[in-house]
């Protein structure tokens, strides 16, 4: 089994990543998870008050998956870590692949939250098919879907066994810095939705499981991290 960093774009100051990441396993069976900003903010970032948004052509989930050989049909699985704006700007790129999401999070961003609203146009196509989940699930042998509500409801992180280079947890937004992944002392931003003994359950959850199971945690948006990382077309194994 593969792991592929896919580097999505940068919210300046402070050239924070915007991650995916592509699963290959074994047989050929290709997981994407998440899709970044929309192709659009190429050319308009329109950017909001607060973070800037750089995505250069190369950064596009397209390009990223070209450079690997993929095309968006060779995607089996689209997993949704949840549909914030930076992380499900295409999803509707891949109607062929059957989409993976926690049910809390889609009945919330379903009822119509604005926190989802700008990319629902992608997120919510009438093209797309999605599967449903109750919390921790195993997708296929060796990819573990955990839910890590805090950030948002119905988040979730991913556990991935590859087997020469061990176990890494991709936390996604349930911890996205190094820096907060102490339960007790992270600091509760603005944008997370869950109250704060939720927020610091997720945390601690995530901190758990990487020890149990010895994983290289791949933080969410971590500048200082990313860098140290091996990125797409280079591959984890």
């Amino acid at each position: 089994m593969r792991l592929y960093l896919l580097h999505l774009g940068t919210m300046q100051p402070g050239d924070i990543p915007v991650p995916g990441y592509l699963v290959q396993t074994d047989d050929g069976t290709n997981i994407l998870v998440d899709t970044g900003w929309p192709l659009s903010a190429v050319d308009d970032p329109q950017n909001p008050p607060g973070p800037s948004i750089e995505i250069r052509p190369e950064d596009t989930v397209l390009a990223r998956l070209e450079e690997i050989g993929l095309q968006p049909t060779d995607i089996r699985y689209l997993v949704c870590t949840h549909l914030d704006d930076d992380h499900s700007g295409n999803h509707d790129l891949f109607p062929n692949a059957q989409l993976v999401i926690q049910r809390k999070h889609y009945d919330l961003a379903k009822s119509g939250h604005p926190r989802f609203a700008a990319n629902r146009a992608s997120w919510d196509h009438p093209s797309l098919k999605y599967q449903l989940i109750d919390g921790d699930f195993e997708l296929v042998p060796g990819v573990e879907l955990l839910e890590t509500s805090g950030h948002v409801p119905g988040h979730q992180s991913l556990l991935l066994r590859l087997p020469a280079s061990g176990n890494v947890l991709l936390a996604a937004d349930a911890v996205m810095h190094s820096s907060m992944s102490d339960a007790e002392t992270r600091i509760i931003f603005v944008t997370d939705m869950n109250d704060e003994p939720t927020i610091r359950l997720s945390t601690q959850k995530i901190s758990d499981v990487a020890h149990r199971e010895a994983a290289l945690v791949v933080y969410g948006h971590d500048a200082q991290q990313w860098p140290t990382l091996r990125h797409s077309p280079s591959f984890y194994e």
